[in-house]
């Protein structure tokens, strides 16, 4: 359906106030057909403050954090279920960490919400089946949070692909660190709750060489350097079928890093800020070809993260669920178990 003036915006409500929450929260504010209509803490004083401190203060000259107009009203709930309770909500954006997913979003559902969640989507691919049944049984839409895949330059990159014009795919490898600095009580240091570097950055990279590929790997070896039992920094290669590979890293301990080369027999196509555009207004990407000839394109503007809330918009707007969403997150996270046990077991795993 397309959205007209008089379409019903969708209502969003967004669960916790982690530091993500300000970018989804300023895309949702800013998309077409949606609106941020509620934000919930444990502490009801946290989520009144989350909404103080992004709403615009007309007299103040530099409100970089604020995006919410003086007159927006956005309800504060005191705990995530009275969030989930207000009928007024139609979606959610869940990003808790990856050990409550399952949980918030299973009830998310329940309650009749819509649900963008946050990755890793689950902690193991049982928790991720689980959410995806329950938004399936429920008629609504499921879809972990990669904004990348939602941005022009990946159409373009996908058409460019299919075009045959990097002839047969060969390799794809790809790289995601980012040289953070993290507290030992950071969650990312925290296995039971979901840490660690794959499911926070290794996660991107697995779907883009499933994307590249269109397909999942054969078997996989990963091999990882651990702090607290999480791994810190991982290393791994993915066996497709017909020869192909990939090979990836991603960790926290390397300067910031998002890139991928997907290489076919006649030509290659270089990204090196998939994840997300070094510069909003230049996403770029080149394509060699196999003299060793590069050719720049450059995508229109488009802002991943608010297009990736009216994809979604659109798609609950539809009535029509959009099985691929959830199909490729459950493919991504099963290639994230499989890795996480190479990785301890130091040995290579079967996906066939």
């Amino acid at each position: 359906m397309t959205v007209t003036e008089t379409s019903p915006p969708i209502r969003w409500g967004i669960l916790g106030t982690a530091r993500i929450a300000t970018k989804v929260g300023r895309a949702i504010h800013r998309s077409r057909g949606a609106v941020l209509a509620a934000v919930a803490s444990r502490d009801k004083s946290r989520a009144q403050a989350w909404i103080a401190r992004h709403t615009r203060d007309t007299s103040a000259a530099n409100d970089t954090q604020a995006f919410l107009d003086p007159d927006t009203r956005v309800a504060a709930c005191g705990s995530y279920l009275a969030l989930l309770e207000n009928q007024n909500i139609d979606a959610v954006y869940i990003p808790l960490p990856p050990s409550l997913h399952c949980e918030w979003t299973c009830l998310a559902a329940r309650y009749g919400k819509h649900v963008l969640c946050e990755k890793p989507l689950a902690m193991d691919l049982a928790e991720a089946q689980q959410m995806s049944n329950a938004c399936a049984a429920a008629g609504r839409q499921l879809m972990d949070g990669v904004m990348w895949a939602h941005h022009e330059r990946t159409g373009a990159m996908r058409e460019i692909i299919r075009s045959g014009a990097l002839g047969s795919l060969r390799r794809v490898t790809a790289g995601f660190t980012n040289g953070a600095t993290l507290r030992p009580d950071d969650i990312r240091f925290q296995r039971e709750m979901g840490g660690g570097a794959l499911g926070d950055l290794g996660w991107y990279c697995v779907g883009a060489l499933s994307w590249a590929f269109d397909e999942l790997p054969e078997r996989v070896f990963a091999t990882a350097r651990y702090e607290q039992d999480v791994d810190r920094n991982l290393s791994a290669l993915l066996w497709f079928r017909d020869g192909r590979m990939a090979a990836f890293d991603c960790g926290f301990d390397v300067v910031w890093r998002k890139w991928f080369e997907i290489a076919g027999t006649q030509g290659t196509i270089v990204c090196d800020d998939f994840v997300n555009p070094w510069d909003a207004a230049k996403a770029r990407f080149w394509v060699h070809d196999n003299k060793g000839q590069g050719t720049q394109h450059l995508a229109a503007d488009c802002v991943q993260e608010v297009r990736m809330i009216e994809n979604f918009c659109d798609a609950v707007r539809s009535g029509e669920l959009n099985p691929a969403w959830p199909a490729a997150a459950l493919a991504t996270q099963k290639v994230c178990d499989a890795l996480d046990q190479s990785a301890r077991t130091q040995t290579v795993v079967d996906l066939k």
